[in-house]
């Protein structure tokens, strides 16, 4: 592993363990060149994954966009870091082990939409404004009828409780 801040390709892992998820393992490095001290984390591929995008374009699945994603939906929302996490992972885990080696963004944005509906209805409503394209306010009216429909449903998922 290449030191992040001298470059140097001689680096020494010093400490290993499971991550709080167990979905990968946490390594503490230090360089013998410069000292630096650095973390690493590594974690299972099964495949990989290319993101067929609505314009025909391929890329490779890039699990950091997808946690991104995550986070500005979620942005200044009372959402604890390990949830989002594990509903990141999930989300990995369930395109990895679909036996489809190219995923359209929108299978991946509707399995987004699906986690953010179970995490929290604001950050759901948000990313749906970008993902749906959102254009007239009766477009978010629409939504939030939808999520005050689930709530008669289900009354417990106003406290919090399903979230």
């Amino acid at each position: 592993m290449r030191c992040p801040f001298c470059g140097s390709e001689d680096t020494q892992v010093k400490d290993s363990r499971p991550a709080e998820d167990f979905t990968s393992i946490r390594r503490r490095r230090i360089c013998p060149d410069c000292g630096g001290r650095f973390t690493t984390f590594e974690r299972v591929q099964l495949r990989e994954l290319m993101v067929l995008k609505k314009t025909g374009r391929k890329a490779p699945f890039d699990r950091n966009k997808l946690v991104r994603s995550f986070q500005i939906a979620l942005r200044k929302r009372p959402v604890d870091a390990d949830r989002i996490e594990r509903a990141v992972s999930g989300i990995v885990r369930r395109l990895e082990s679909s036996g489809e080696a190219e995923i359209s963004s929108e299978q991946i944005g509707l399995q987004v939409l699906e986690a953010l509906k179970s995490l929290d209805d604001v950050a759901f409503v948000r990313y749906a404004s970008v993902y749906r394209d959102f254009s007239h306010a009766e477009d978010f009216e629409k939504v939030i009828e939808e999520i005050n429909a689930k709530l008669a449903r289900d009354p417990g998922l106003e406290s919090g409780e399903g979230s």
